[in-house]
């Protein structure tokens, strides 16, 4: 799966010479946090966040009024806060590539770009809604965490014996276990009872942590 899959295509923008008053009534406006800033040719030029404009606002201890306060952010323009030549990404760029660009950078969006130009933007709550899916958060099943060898062919063997028993896979996935030696792995499946899959994965566990029904 690529950002070009699951990004907000001709996302909302605005240009270095608009107001802090237009942008944030833009973000207001359409629930968003972030705006990619374009020039005249839809060239990617900053990225203007929530965060970005509250850091350029007054603060709530400020003497000015609200009059005062509306008429500063109107004379104070996109350029002024925005962060210039923001981290960005390709449409060909991997999902899982894009989600730790956004983890090790501490940062909630990426602009989508092709040569210069401005196609997209993908969110982290556009990767939160892929990691709901790939772990069928909204199909009903029993969801298994256990603990499996950290040896090739395991997973295999694993699938092989919900498979044999008669079980549906929804989504199986593996994430770093408590030692060098295994995986966890959390694996959601339709089609059996709780007891009929404990049976079938017993031998290719070392130990169950979490069975329920979701």
């Amino acid at each position: 799966m690529y950002v070009q899959d699951r990004m907000t295509k001709n996302p909302f923008t605005v240009k270095r010479e608009q107001s802090i008053s237009d942008a944030r009534e833009i973000l207001k406006r359409e629930n968003i946090r972030r705006l990619p800033v374009i020039d005249a040719h839809g060239h990617l030029t900053g990225i203007l966040t929530e965060k970005d404009i509250l850091q350029a606002s007054p603060s709530p201890a400020s003497t000015l009024d609200v009059w005062e306060i509306s008429a500063l952010l109107a004379n104070m323009k996109v350029k002024d806060v925005m962060t210039a030549n923001p981290v960005n990404c390709h449409p060909a760029t991997p999902v899982e590539e894009a989600a730790r660009v956004l983890r090790d950078r501490s940062i909630g969006g990426l602009p989508v770009v092709t040569e210069g130009e401005l196609v997209g933007i993908i969110t982290e709550s556009d990767l939160f809604e892929i990691f709901i899916e790939m772990f069928a958060s909204r199909e009903k099943g029993l969801r298994l965490t256990a603990l499996l060898p950290h040896v090739p062919g395991e997973l295999a063997n694993f699938a092989g014996a919900v498979r044999d028993a008669g079980g549906d896979i929804l989504a199986f996935g593996t994430v770093r276990g408590s030692a060098p030696t295994n995986r966890m792995g959390i694996v959601k499946v339709s089609g059996l009872s709780q007891d009929d899959l404990l049976h079938a994965v017993q031998p290719f566990v070392q130990e169950v942590l979490d069975l329920r029904e979701l």
